[in-house]
């Protein structure tokens, strides 16, 4: 793509204002489309302005007469923009935007180039080739450090632009596009080549972990792949306790290794504030340790043995 700015644009070529000397003794005239006319002429004619005859002389026919080439130039011919002077009828006048120019003045402000045939840009009052445009005020691309013409294809990323060709994975070095990509200090990787290089890898598939995921002895786990050892219940968002490394819910624990209450025989897990007391080889909720008989809690109160039962000590005075 060309470097074109708003306002810019290939000039037009102009009107080419040279009449043309006819040797005839007839009235001709000579006329070029779209522009004024030319001509020679034998008889009685004058210039509309001067009232000069025109016989055997150069002379213009505009719509309100012919005028000779004095006259034509001082009243009709465009000033320069660029050098002040009159654009004569026999120069070629190029314009743009209701400003004129001789051919040979106009020009690109930096470089001198004719922009005659040129694209160019307008800055202002100043108009620019191409490539002094582009040098002056379009980006550079920083991979490949050249001009990232306006119109391409590129990528801007944190104040930095690149074309879409050079932005590539640092590790593939294929170009992302328009794809995902992930920053890692200064290199950019694609997502399938930044999850193999360096994303974590679940202890149970060994598959990348791409987003969420639990931690379990400082080791990643999908949560779906987070499940009882027992039961295969997700644990994700549960309680849950370990036995030898492996994680159990609190149902399979329980079953499983946790100590049986003697009064209710339901498993002693300790989960939810629950505390409980061991006596010998036997062990108790806090809430199930009572008088066997009065059904008083025993904790922290002395208490006397009978056979499988225990009871308060006003209970067994009464044996």
């Amino acid at each position: 793509a060309q470097c074109r700015h708003s306002g810019g644009g290939r000039v037009a070529q102009g009107h080419l204002r040279q009449p043309k000397l006819i040797l005839t003794h007839s009235s001709l005239i000579s006329a070029g489309e779209g522009g004024p006319q030319t001509g020679t002429m034998t008889e009685c004619f004058d210039c509309d302005n001067c009232k000069e005859s025109l016989y055997g002389r150069k002379y213009i026919q505009m719509d309100n007469g012919p005028y000779c080439i004095p006259c034509y130039d001082a009243h009709f011919a465009n000033t320069c923009d660029e050098c002040k002077e009159l654009i004569g009828h026999d120069c070629r006048e190029l314009y743009y935007e209701d400003r004129h120019y001789h051919e040979h003045c106009f020009r690109c402000f930096r470089c001198d180039r004719s922009l005659a045939d040129e694209p160019f840009t307008c800055q202002g009052k100043e108009l620019l080739c191409n490539d002094c445009y582009c040098s002056e005020f379009s980006s550079k691309c920083i991979a490949c450090e050249k001009t990232v013409m306006p119109g391409s294809r590129k990528l801007e990323y944190n104040g930095q632009t690149w074309h879409e060709h050079c932005f590539i994975c640092s590790s593939c070095q294929q170009p992302i596009g328009s794809r995902s990509f992930i920053p890692d200090k200064k290199d950019y990787y694609c997502v399938p080549c930044y999850e193999s290089k360096f994303a974590p890898r679940c202890t149970r598939c060994k598959k990348t972990l791409t987003k969420g995921g639990v931690t379990y002895r400082d080791e990643p786990w999908h949560k779906e792949c987070f499940v009882c050892t027992g039961c295969k219940t997700p644990l994700a968002g549960q309680q849950f306790t370990s036995q030898d490394d492996n994680p159990y819910c609190i149902k399979c624990f329980g079953n499983l290794y946790a100590k049986k209450c003697s009064a209710c025989t339901k498993p002693i897990t300790g989960f939810g504030g629950g505390k409980y007391v061991s006596f010998e080889d036997r062990h108790w909720h806090h809430n199930c340790f009572n008088c066997a008989r009065c059904s008083t809690s025993l904790v922290g109160k002395g208490f006397i043995p009978d056979n499988d039962q225990i009871l308060c000590r006003d209970c067994s005075s009464d044996l």
